[in-house]
């Protein structure tokens, strides 16, 4: 209703929240601990796909709320509408709360080894709380029971669905034991040739190389690469093998 009034400021500033009816210190502490997984998230995506991944999930939000949210009316005229008001308003007061749960369902896809601590002793894997804030979603989509608002709290996923959505697999670990483990060893010292035809100079000057393969971000600057949390040592892997090859334990 304010946004249709000139404040259109709203569209954005809403992400600096956290839940409706957080205390401000609360809201604090929870956007600081977004701001910290969304630095490591940047720090696996990179800068330029970390703000489009981002922006979108605003955007995204910003449409659904625009065309679906309910306009309040000054004067409510029948009881049936009050109630409705009354269990659709509330769906959008927690927008940031559902933006900031994609964030860290890309997280726990990204690392989801890394360990949390609830209440400073109880620790508690990535893809655990990845499964937890699946969990919250499914919960919600039924709960509120009013189409098309119900919705709402999928849009976030859906944003997560288009960024790292090849990924979604990390969440599932025990569904990858079966996989066969190869022994622990020690990488191989100094570049592996990719071909025979790269000049030595070349292969020397890379930041990433890929374990399997022996592509470097110098060889191929179209690659990304990523450090694989599960296996017992630094290991970097290429887009084609971060996922499939087998954990160095």
């Amino acid at each position: 209703t304010l946004i249709l009034r000139g404040q259109v400021w709203r569209l954005f500033t809403y992400v600096f929240t956290e839940m409706a009816g957080s205390t401000s210190f609360l809201t604090l502490i929870f956007l600081y601990f977004f701001y910290m997984l969304g630095r490591h998230v940047e720090l696996s995506m990179g800068t330029l796909r970390f703000n489009l991944f981002y922006f979108s999930g605003v955007i995204l939000m910003d449409v659904f709320a625009m065309i679906f949210s309910p306009v309040i009316p000054d004067t409510i005229a029948s009881a049936e509408q009050y109630t409705y008001l009354l269990n659709t308003i509330p769906v959008y007061y927690n927008m940031a709360y559902y933006l900031h749960l994609s964030l860290l369902l890309t997280f726990a896809t990204a690392h989801p080894d890394s360990q949390f601590m609830i209440f400073f002793i109880i620790p508690i894997k990535a893809w655990i709380m990845g499964l937890i804030y699946a969990t919250l979603i499914a919960i919600d989509v039924f709960t509120i029971n009013i189409f098309p608002h119900n919705l709402f709290p999928l849009v976030g996923l859906l944003n997560y669905l288009l960024f790292a959505g090849k990924d979604v697999r990390n969440l599932f670990p025990f569904l990858q034991t079966g996989r066969p483990r190869v022994k622990k060893q020690k990488p191989t010292p100094g570049p592996i040739p990719y071909s025979s035809n790269t000049p030595k100079q070349q292969q020397a000057n890379y930041t990433h190389r890929c374990t399997i393969c022996g592509r470097t971000d110098v060889s191929n600057p179209e690659l990304e690469f990523r450090y694989c949390s599960r296996c017992n040592g630094y290991f970097c892997y290429c887009e084609d093998h971060i996922n499939n090859h087998n954990h160095i334990q």
